[in-house]
């Protein structure tokens, strides 16, 4: 099922947040550390209620792009173009998350845990149906988010068909968090939260083009 895969997925990210954060305090961070150690410790505890709500929902919306990118690249018959695209879109959303979570912790809000994912294994429902569940506090407001319908198509396509699929839901996942990324930089107050979003609307146009570029060319 999608949603045991998307439930599993981001109680990955959570642990090797938390796990992250349990590190003993004698040890000098090395040279090599990730960026998003360093964005954790420094993190502002400035935030209201729109920083929360944009964070909590992109954790989700990050956790969703990783589980597409795993079925597409569970596949053998994918042109290695899309292929590097959603090995890239996987290795740059996953530290994020972690670096979310994070934030969320810091400022005292529960944020995602595998608890809040339990009420997402329900059949072939459509995503829209759990806008009202105060687990999912958020998750209403971000864009571009797939159903399990379109989870399942995209599970059940192969070849080309399998490639061209992946691009355009991307296309369409990657246009929801650049609005809502736009939204959040005009209601939000985290200066690391906002420094987040500057750089998802950045990176996902850039990927949005690259994208269309290649669908064009399927």
């Amino acid at each position: 099922m999608t949603t045991k895969t998307f439930t599993a997925t981001l109680g990955a990210f959570a642990l090797a947040a938390a796990l992250t954060g349990c590190g003993t305090s004698d040890e000098e961070p090395s040279e090599s550390a990730p960026d998003t150690a360093q964005s954790t410790e420094e993190v502002s505890d400035q935030h209201n209620e729109a920083d929360v709500e944009y964070i909590s929902g992109m954790v989700m919306h990050h956790a969703q792009a990783v589980e597409m990118s795993d079925i597409l690249l569970e596949k053998d018959d994918i042109e290695t173009e899309v292929s590097t695209l959603a090995e890239d879109i996987r290795e740059a959303q996953g530290p994020e998350i972690e670096q979310m979570e994070s934030w969320l912790e810091a400022w005292g809000e529960t944020g995602t845990s595998d608890g809040d994912m339990e009420g997402m294994d329900h059949g072939d429902g459509d995503m829209e149906d759990m806008e009202g569940m105060d687990s999912m506090e958020g998750m209403s407001d971000m864009e571009g988010m797939m159903s399990e319908d379109d989870l399942s198509e995209l599970e059940d396509a192969t070849g080309t068909e399998a490639s061209r699929l992946f691009l355009q839901q991307m296309i369409a996942h990657h246009e929801g968090a650049v609005s809502s990324a736009e939204d959040h930089l005009e209601n939000g107050e985290n200066p690391e939260a906002l420094e987040l979003s500057e750089s998802i609307i950045s990176d996902q146009q850039a990927e949005i083009e690259e994208m269309e570029t290649v669908l064009e060319e399927l």
